[in-house]
């Protein structure tokens, strides 16, 4: 299924609801199709307008999700509002929810090994139907990205997620995902979270807008991806002008 989409900075944003496209995501499942996923906030805007091999990069993506309230502020502020957010994170339970139901398989790459390690037995605690097949951290040289390659080839899961942090993320990916018909998707830290390493915002946060702020009050080091947020505005405002 094609979705509508609204271009912010030049990125095609799928403008839909999260049902709609979590149904959709079910589909493609079932009929096993090769998908691409990037989940894209401000700061993944922003340095694909500085970037072109990364922005080419995304544009091989058959869904870009608005991940970040900045993005829907962006959107709106151009005249062409977009539905709702539609986070990476809740993408990801979606999809392990969707794997429980149907017994799917799962390759889970990327994260701290102990925090990779955490991940999977919460995985297999939450949703016991779902298989792992494969893991690996996200720390690896060229040889042993091959080796990670060939594992994937070999267990042919039916989700990849690769929480490597942009642009190694999407790049792995669309470099990759001729390699197995699957769900291909780029999870940042979500990975932390599956863990309980990080906690997520409280439901009133995210329900407000205000996920953000909580993230920047409940870790500090985050204010020096700021400058960025104030980047990606000042872009959006420009191409507003124009």
């Amino acid at each position: 299924m094609q979705f509508p989409t609204v271009s912010v900075l030049n990125i095609p944003f799928i403008n839909t609801t999260n049902q709609a496209f979590i149904a959709q995501l079910s589909k493609d499942l079932a009929a096993n199709e090769n998908r691409f996923i990037v989940t894209a906030n401000p700061e993944i805007a922003l340095y694909a307008t500085k970037h072109n091999d990364y922005f080419q990069t995304i544009s091989q993506a058959d869904y870009i999700t608005p991940d970040g309230i900045g993005i829907l502020k962006g959107a709106t502020m151009l005249g062409t509002p977009l539905t709702e957010r539609i986070t990476g994170f809740d993408t990801m339970t979606a999809l392990f929810e969707i794997a429980n139901q149907n017994s799917y398989s799962v390759y889970l790459l990327g994260a701290k090994e102990e925090v990779l390690q955490a991940a999977c037995q919460n995985v297999a605690k939450q949703y016991p139907n779902v298989t792992i097949v494969g893991q690996h951290n996200g720390y690896f040289d060229d040889q042993e990205e091959q080796k990670i390659v060939a594992d994937i080839e070999r267990t042919q899961p039916n989700i990849i997620l690769a929480a490597l942090g942009f642009p190694k993320q999407e790049t792995f990916i669309e470099a990759n995902r001729h390699k197995v018909n699957a769900i291909w998707m780029g999870v940042g830290g979500s990975f932390d979270v599956l863990s309980g390493t990080v906690s997520r915002a409280p439901k009133i946060w995210q329900k407000m807008h205000l996920e953000w702020f909580y993230r920047f009050a409940s870790h500090p080091s985050r204010l020096n991806r700021f400058p960025a947020l104030i980047e990606y505005m000042r872009l959006v405002k420009k191409e507003k002008k124009n």
